[in-house]
């Protein structure tokens, strides 16, 4: 560290200490913050900044100019080090900040929360160590954060990040990042463009014995409002609490509620659609529903040639996630990024949430660099202008669902050239294998225990049947079907009696 440096983050620090001297009662600060004046705080407070916010007209916020932060690209981001020394909380979930990059051009506010009390930390190019000709440099002291990064115990890793427009996402449980959540989505896959809602300001609160809870004010064209993320993690992975108030500035076509976005580029259902060695990849490979009736959904992803909206209605859901249910490095075969390790991400409504549709949005893509799948929920009755909504979720970023399945589920869809093996079949027919394991199936036999059922929207599915999978604690269900022009719906499940034995496998087929 140079002279220069480290004599403008001591006077920083000084700052920190001033501010403490000051603070009332006894509120404990983080003594490696620089902070700056403390004001009243709560969630009561932000919920009111938000509706005051969406009773005026939008105004986008300043920021640097676009070439300055087109500089800051990938790898001059990564050689911006935010200084050990200035961790809040270091080495207890302690928390560190991000610049500002071509990702997230709007710089944020960000505070630092004790006994109903925020401040505000100070912005300096002085928190980071980074080389002489650094794009960031450039900024100066008019950029400000990105976003943040909450430590694990080793000082060096983070378990979670908020970083660019409102996206969120959490490496927990295998200490992997991969899919990300969202405030919300406003207009996704919509005649118009997409509005991107923005985390503007946030509030850190870290009490002792317990998990961080963050606050945010999102703000956009259309929308304002407040969010509280209690964070919880344990063996399983981590939980979120959010608890969050819209009030709507104009009416909102399609709203995404508790958005997630992932990507998926090609899986073993397809044949690898680049030159690429690797077998499978894909950060999730299906949507789970747990409808409100009791239904178990199963949807696996595809990267389709144009994009696709499939929605699933429903009244009151138990619960929807982006799964990563593969787990098998084999599968893979990538040694770098770890496909096999990426959290599954499952949301479980708290209250009911009334009428409305899951929402999946599949987008072509072309590598792995995109985030071409998004899942949220709509509700029926889209806001109006004045509107105001509350929602209550949970957001598990777990190995699969959280919630007990109790069925029998889909392992892995294949499908191909549809006939006998070896006896092709009339063109355009195509065949689908399906594998199910656990949940009532160990056990079973070929006589008459479990039978396949299969419907389509368009055409007749051929010569179903359901057998066990020779050497392997698995169900197989196959069948062919003559696909017509255009994409038909298809389900499929495993039931005995009466009993559904499996969950519903569901696939958007086309020729």
């Amino acid at each position: 560290m140079d002279v220069n440096r480290r004599s403008t983050l001591a006077a920083l620090l000084a700052v920190a200490a001033t501010g403490q001297a000051q603070a009332q009662g006894a509120v404990s600060w983080p003594a490696q913050a620089p902070l700056g004046a403390a004001e009243p705080f709560s969630f009561e407070r932000l919920k009111g900044q938000a509706r005051a916010l969406a009773a005026r007209p939008y105004r986008p916020q300043p920021g640097p100019p676009a070439e300055l932060l087109q500089a800051i690209d990938y790898d001059a981001f990564g050689q911006a080090i935010y200084r050990p020394e200035a961790t809040p909380w270091r080495g207890d979930q302690g928390v560190r900040f991000f610049p500002m990059n071509v990702g997230a051009r709007t710089p944020v506010r960000i505070h630092l929360v004790a006994g109903g009390q925020a401040r505000p930390v100070l912005y300096s190019p002085s928190l980071y160590q980074m080389p002489a000709n650094s794009p960031l440099r450039r900024l100066g002291e008019q950029a400000g954060f990105g976003g943040f990064r909450l430590m694990n115990a080793d000082d060096t890793t983070d378990w979670a990040a908020f970083l660019g427009a409102s996206y969120f996402r959490a490496a927990d449980p295998f200490n992997q990042y991969g899919l990300s959540a969202r405030g919300l989505a406003i207009d996704t896959a919509a005649a118009g463009p997409e509005e991107f809602p923005i985390f503007t300001s946030f509030w850190i609160e870290h009490p002792a014995g317990t998990g961080p809870t963050v606050y945010a004010l999102l703000d956009s064209p259309s929308v304002a409002g407040a969010y509280r993320i209690a964070h919880q993690r344990g063996p399983a992975g981590l939980k979120q609490r959010i608890t969050v108030e819209l009030s709507f500035r104009k009416p909102v076509a399609r709203l995404g509620v508790a958005p997630l976005t992932s990507m998926y580029w090609y899986g073993r259902s397809e044949r690898t659609p680049a030159d690429d060695w690797r077998p499978q990849i894909h950060d999730s490979d299906g949507l789970a529903i747990w409808s409100g009736s009791g239904e178990r959904l199963w949807r696996p992803l595809r990267n389709p040639a144009q994009v696709t909206t499939s929605s699933f209605l429903d009244r009151a859901p138990r619960g929807f996630g982006l799964m990563q249910r593969d787990r098998n490095f084999g599968d893979y075969q990538d040694d770098g990024v770890f496909y096999e390790r990426r959290p599954s991400l499952w949301v479980e409504p708290l209250g009911d949430w009334g009428a409305g549709s899951v929402q999946l949005v599949e987008i072509p893509t072309t590598r792995e660099t995109d985030d071409n799948i998004v899942a949220f929920w709509t509700p029926a009755r889209a806001p109006a202008r004045g509107a105001r909504l509350g929602l209550d979720y949970r957001l598990h970023w777990t190995d699969q669902e959280p919630a007990p399945v109790g069925v029998g589920r889909v392992v892995a869809t294949r499908f191909g050239q549809g006939g006998r093996p070896g006896i092709l079949g009339p063109a355009g027919r195509r065949k689908f294998v399906i594998d199910f394991a656990g949940g009532g199936l160990s056990g079973l036999t070929r006589r008459g225990d479990a039978e396949a059922v299969v419907t389509a929207s368009r055409g007749a599915p051929l010569d179903a049947v359901a057998y066990p999978v020779v050497g392997q604690d698995a169900w197989r269900l196959m069948f062919d079907i003559d696909l017509p022009p255009g994409d038909t719906d298809l389900r499929a499940y495993l039931r005995r009696g009466s009993e559904a034995l499996t969950e519903t496998w569901v696939y958007l087929a086309s020729p």
